[in-house]
């Protein structure tokens, strides 16, 4: 026996039209807002809105009193530290991708994370600088102050160093007016998978980009499409000069800390904190260094002279501005898009709400804060925020500690890093890549799941290492945009059967129990319907049904004018047997005398004296398209707007249809859709209102009452429809 919670129920009711579900269900009466309330709304003030606007723009105001300060403040603490150590050497490692020198990676750990602390939504993403973003902008300083250049070392440096932290600033008040402008949506174009195939790209960017540090070499850096290419050549040709020093010694430090981390990622359970490998190396590789005297005796190419203090704050180089505008923007949506996505992801894990917008706004001021203090652009970095979180930080005074870290480097242990090779720099930037890298594994699962998502990563990939990672990034949201457009534009149209004994319709090639009911076609497209698709639902809809109503429409026409001319010149009789010829007679297919316009009118035979049944066989050998179609349903539940170029083209197809006598029903559509119909006057003396139908079946029965003389009916369905709450005792005895 079925338990009662799972026992059926019935519901009966009428068959319901739009209309008459109008009529027997009132439906209240909302206002709906306009665009001048919605800017009543948001210039209104009052004292809750102004709390609500100084929590949204200073989130430090709600997280910070509510600290529980002796449960998180030794686990916040120990992520800072461990963050931290992370911190200063990736902020080294980064300040070589973006072509300055590697003292000044340090501010870049350190400012952009005092103005987050304030401002950012986030408890768990570290932010500073970000291999992408540092490449970027290493890509504008190449671009801008070529090696090339006659100039002495230290004033090629402050030139470079201009460059990048102005492109920054430039970067913090585009990121800044566009949370000011409320638009955090924007991260929304920039897919996963567009998003996996430009990182993936950025990765090997970076990997080229530091061959000649691991390899001890001296290379130019090329920048613009195909520059990888010239570094590639340049690095090849210039192999047999390749120091054995840096080489042995990146070797090591890669395969050491690539066992280590693997060892961390497999007993992550059972240790406390990761094993902080980079550092021990790093200060073993100093030691090394220091103690064999690498600098003279291999010539390896050292840090060098860290910047000491902190230096006053500088404005932007507006030349620099003028000419860094295209990059400096796909440095702050890229940035951006990247920061968001990790800290969505341990958002959702944690559980607590962040804001795009005030997260651009954020990184906006952190950017521009930085800018001014001589660093370059910050986002989040993945492997510092695993750390952060993976150590158990739970705000982001963990963040903050791990800025005191840089600190403390910056003011008083800086000059240790002197001896420090840029080899071990490199080898611990590549090393970190892999992860990015792996992304590659994912093209054979796209190309067998989804080929336009394969294609979006493939075009991605290839466009960002050959032609850069600003146009590679324009060209990727290009071929995102085109492979959205032709999922809408051509999307897969159905021909729907009832799955018989139920109110179910599937699409009929799918299932071999279906019943199509003569003289019906019942048609679904699943997609919106706008400028872009009309025309192709137009064709798949006349491919549907088998013809093309205006062509019949204009063969009526064509065959009435003829029938009257006869039967005006008396060659045509009415009998009782119907319309005979007097005279073996055939009319000439001439149409000089016939306008054009005159075709496409309904088919107006009520001066005729006898009804024409246009499936039967006409007189004078005259010609006309057999069509046993009576109607058409169509399944408008996937449209989720019309324009107004979809809105005329709809009108004029279902005129065409109705004018050959082929009623057409639309159901399913949204009660937003009808509205506008109703407002654009879609309805008039041909095509009604009554059309409408809630569900499929409602208009398959009353398709059935209205025209009795189709062969078979539905069976064993009354519009009693039941449903099961849970499908647990489906298959039981």
């Amino acid at each position: 026996m079925i338990p009662p919670k799972y026992r059926q129920l019935t519901v009966s009711r009428p068959i319901y039209s739009e209309d008459l579900f109008k009529e027997e269900y009132e439906k209240v009466q909302r206002h709906h807002k306009t665009m001048l309330d919605h800017l009543k709304a948001y210039f209104s003030c009052s004292k809750q809105k102004a709390k609500s606007v100084a929590l949204t723009l200073l989130p430090i105001a709600s997280w910070l009193p509510a600290y529980r300060f002796k449960e998180w403040i030794v686990q916040d603490m120990i992520s800072g530290v461990s963050t931290g150590l992370v911190s200063v050497l990736q902020g080294l490692g980064f300040a070589l991708l973006a072509s300055v020198p590697a003292g000044y990676g340090l501010y870049a750990a350190f400012y952009p994370i005092l103005i987050y602390f304030f401002f950012g939504t986030s408890k768990h993403i570290s932010v500073g600088p970000f291999p992408v973003l540092s490449l970027m902008v290493g890509a504008v300083v190449n671009n801008l102050v070529p090696t090339s250049i006659n100039a002495t070392d230290v004033t090629l440096n402050e030139r470079r160093v201009t460059v990048a932290s102005s492109v920054t600033f430039l970067v913090g008040i585009f990121q800044l007016g566009l949370g000011i402008l409320q638009v955090g949506f924007i991260v929304i174009y920039l897919s996963q998978t567009l998003v996996s195939g430009f990182t993936c790209a950025a990765a090997v960017n970076v990997l080229i980009s530091q061959l000649k540090f691991i390899l001890g070499i001296s290379i130019d850096s090329p920048s613009g499409p195909l520059s990888n290419i010239w570094v590639l050549r340049d690095i090849f040709t210039q192999l047999h000069k390749t120091n054995i020093a840096d080489l042995v010694t990146s070797i090591i430090i890669m395969i050491v800390v690539f066992v280590v981390k693997e060892l961390n990622d497999r007993y992550k359970a059972k240790l406390p904190v990761p094993i902080p490998i980079e550092v021990i190396m790093t200060i073993i590789a100093c030691g090394v260094s220091y103690a064999c005297d690498f600098e003279n005796i291999y010539n390896v190419d050292v840090v060098g002279t860290v910047v000491e203090g902190y230096q006053a704050p500088v404005a932007p180089d507006f030349e620099v501005l003028k000419n860094s505008v295209m990059d400096a923007f796909s440095m702050a949506i890229v940035g951006f898009a990247i920061a968001f996505s990790v800290a969505k992801v341990y958002s959702i894990k944690h559980d607590y709400v962040i804001d795009g917008n005030q997260e651009l706004i954020a990184f906006g001021l952190s950017n521009m804060f930085c800018g001014s203090f001589k660093g370059f652009a910050a986002s989040t970095s993945l492997s510092r925020s695993a750390v952060q979180e993976s150590t158990g930080g739970k705000t982001q005074l963990a963040g903050l500690i791990s800025a005191l870290m840089s600190m403390i480097v910056i003011l008083w242990i800086g000059f240790l890093l002197y001896p420090l090779q840029k080899s071990v720099l490199a080898s611990l930037i590549v090393i970190n890549l892999k992860g990015m890298l792996m992304q590659l594994r994912e093209v054979p699962y796209l190309y067998r799941k989804d080929k336009p998502d394969c294609v979006v990563w493939i075009v991605s990939f290839i466009a960002s290492v050959l032609l850069g990672l600003d146009i590679g990034l324009a060209v990727a949201l290009g071929i995102e945009l085109i492979t959205v457009l032709f999922r809408t534009q051509y999307p897969r149209c159905e021909v729907l059967a009832n799955i018989e004994g139920t109110e179910i319709y599937k699409d009929k090639k799918d299932y071999a129990c279906v019943f199509e009911q003569e003289g019906v076609k019942i048609f679904r497209c699943p997609s919106p319907i706008f400028f872009a698709n009309i025309d192709f639902f137009r064709e798949k809809l006349t491919a549907a049904v088998g013809f093309n109503p205006l062509r019949i429409l204009r063969k009526r026409n064509k065959a009435l004018r003829k029938l009257k001319k006869l039967l005006k010149k008396g060659e045509l009789q009415v009998t009782s047997r119907g319309l005979v010829l007097a005279n073996a007679v055939v009319l000439s297919e001439s149409e000089d005398d016939l306008n054009p316009e005159e075709l496409d009118k309904p088919v107006n035979c009520k001066d005729f004296p006898v009804e024409i049944n246009w499936n039967d066989d006409l007189p004078a050998n005259i010609q006309v398209p057999r069509i046993y179609l009576h109607s058409i349903v169509l399944d408008f539940s996937s449209v989720s707007f019309l324009d107004i170029s979809a809105l005329k083209g709809l009108k004029a197809l279902f005129k065409e249809f109705i004018r050959i006598d082929v009623n057409i029903y639309v159901t399913g559509c949204d009660s937003y859709i009808i509205e506008k119909l109703e407002q654009c006057s879609f309805f008039d003396n041909e095509i009604k209102s009554s059309i409408f139908f809630l569900t499929i079946h409602d208009a398959m029965l009353h398709i059935q009452e209205t025209h009795p003389q189709t062969t078979r009916v539905f069976k064993n369905i009354n519009f009693d429809i039941h449903f099961i709450k849970t499908s647990k005792w489906l298959g039981q005895p």
